[in-house]
């Protein structure tokens, strides 16, 4: 009697398996990181964190290669007209600040050398940025983890930093800035994505924020360790900003969680749901139950199905990288120009206030730019935001013709509160337009672009010298018409991650009908 019945109960099983409601790895992931916990913020924390590192790598030669304040000191031959120290004998000024090692210009004794040479190290640290960008790009996303990465590019960029204490020459102070800005290329994009990967579609227009907030901190903090290590050498403030971030990088290696959704296209299922196990601890007992029946459901996959050659295979991967890419190349150089133009306009503040204000201006916007994720759609918030960022910067234009300084400043920090807003838009809808198996690329284009159309500011701002304001109405005019690509963006609000190039496809095609979830 119990073995006729045997066959009859299986049969019961694998019915009641048939009729289960599918379950796949986007169902679970957004139900266990329905909550945005304790456990989570503290994580988007220690990896944003890396962003705090690379925004003082990046502005910290406004501090150290500053041209430094001098005085009279034999006044037969020098007056407090003089302007020009390169018409003096050496023994007829000296420096404000008592000692020869306040700046790289005064310890290397570049005075009076070119404007190219004195600028040559940063230059050479935006060029290692470009290097490093291109290399970093042909990282295949499967070779390591996001968490492997951040922690490598760190480490490196913060050791770099250290070895800069020790610079003897220009030349190799400028060496070691190129060698700075390959190692940091794209700290932004591996810590950009691993926070983007551990938290839901509800969640991830606030958490993504995080990061952009402990970038300009990160800025801003160069002032105060500036003005603490103000009657020591420059090498100092490097060794203030390298050391901690050695030490963040060696608290990413041992408490940072890697990306579940990597583990999971990397076939590693097991590993993934142990990860939403530490990062979401009140659902483990959830996690616990429906993990048996991903390994039995889902098939898991010896590569990832797709790589970076899809980009330029599939038609419309690689339309929306080329369109992504030409946006953020205006945003970028609005973003960058601005503080740029705003030397070519007279101005009763001083330039370094317009950049504290800058900074200042740009803390708001992680605070408005979720509020656009979540109320508007990411194709008419990109346009519109570009529509305005570019047309502020034409009134900048006019009233700065017109004489209008003071009212031309308020539309200058409108254009640049525009830029931010807009940078941070389209990171947001970028990795949601892209899978988990090539964000990483896709991400790294962007910054590249950006860092691209930074690098054509100083051409165009030259230009400001001649032509005062100019350059405002061509930083207008360009990211007004790069921002008109947006439409030919699809839609992705209320979309939850893809992980492969299939899956994507599929998402696409349910948006238009309705249905967002991969």
């Amino acid at each position: 009697m119990a073995d006729s019945s045997a066959p009859f109960l299986t049969h019961l099983e694998d019915d009641e398996e048939e009729t289960s409601p599918p379950l796949n790895f986007d169902k679970i992931f957004e139900q266990s990181l329905s909550d945005f916990n304790l456990s989570q913020f503290l994580q988007v924390i220690l990896v944003g964190l890396a962003l705090t590192f690379d925004a003082q790598q990046i502005f910290i030669t406004v501090l150290t290669d500053a041209y430094p304040t001098w005085h009279c000191v034999d006044h037969t031959l020098c007056t407090p007209a003089t302007t020009d120290i390169c018409k003096l004998p050496r023994s007829a000024w000296d420096w404000d600040c008592g000692f020869k090692g306040k700046s790289v210009i005064s310890e290397f004794d570049l005075e009076c050398s070119s404007s190219f040479l004195r600028s040559f190290p940063t230059s050479a640290f935006y060029m290692g940025s470009i290097v490093g960008g291109v290399f970093m790009a042909m990282i295949l996303d499967g070779f390591l983890g996001r968490k492997q990465l951040l922690f490598y590019t760190t480490l490196a960029m913060s050791l770099t930093g250290i070895s800069i204490f020790f610079s003897t020459s220009i030349w190799t102070y400028a060496f070691l800035k190129f060698a700075i800005g390959v190692a940091r290329s794209q700290t932004g994009t591996y810590a950009f994505n691993l926070i983007g990967e551990r938290v839901s579609t509800k969640w991830r227009p606030r958490a993504t924020m995080v990061p952009f907030t402990l970038f300009v901190l990160g800025f801003m903090s160069l002032s105060g360790i500036a003005f603490l290590v103000r009657h020591a050498s420059w090498r100092f403030i490097y060794l203030c900003t390298s050391v901690p971030a050695a030490i963040h990088s060696i608290l990413i290696y041992f408490f940072a969680l890697e990306s579940p959704r990597w583990l999971h296209v990397q076939g590693n299922n097991k590993e993934a749901i142990e990860v939403l196990k530490r990062i979401s601890p009140g659902k483990r007992g959830y996690l616990e139950t429906v993990s048996s029946r991903l390994r039995s459901k889902e098939t898991i996959e010896q590569s990832p199905s797709g790589s970076i050659m899809d980009l330029f295979i599939r038609r419309w991967a690689f339309r929306r990288i080329v369109v992504v890419m030409i946006i953020t190349f205006g945003l970028g150089m609005m973003y960058d120009g601005v503080p740029l133009a705003v030397r070519d306009i007279k101005f009763f503040l001083e330039i370094l206030l317009s950049e504290a204000l800058n900074a200042m201006v740009e803390l708001p916007t992680f605070v408005i730019t979720p509020i656009l994720l979540e109320k508007f759609n990411r194709r008419s918030s990109v346009l519109v935001n570009c529509l305005v960022g570019g047309a502020l910067k034409v009134f900048c234009f006019v009233l700065t013709t017109l004489g209008r300084t003071n009212m031309a400043f308020v539309f200058e920090l409108g254009s640049f509160f525009c830029a931010r807003i807009g940078f941070n838009l389209t990171a947001v809808y970028l990795i949601e337009m892209f899978p988990t198996c090539v964000r990483n690329f896709a991400t790294t284009m962007l910054r590249q672009a950006l860092v691209i159309g930074g690098a054509c500011c100083p051409i165009i701002a030259s230009v400001g010298r001649n032509v005062p304001s100019i350059s405002f109405a061509v930083f207008g005019f360009v990211v007004s018409g790069l921002g008109i690509f947006a439409l030919l963006l699809p839609e992705t609000k209320g979309a939850s991650l893809c992980d492969t190039m299939d899956e994507q496809e599929q998402s696409d095609q349910a948006l238009k009908t309705g249905h967002v979830s991969c």
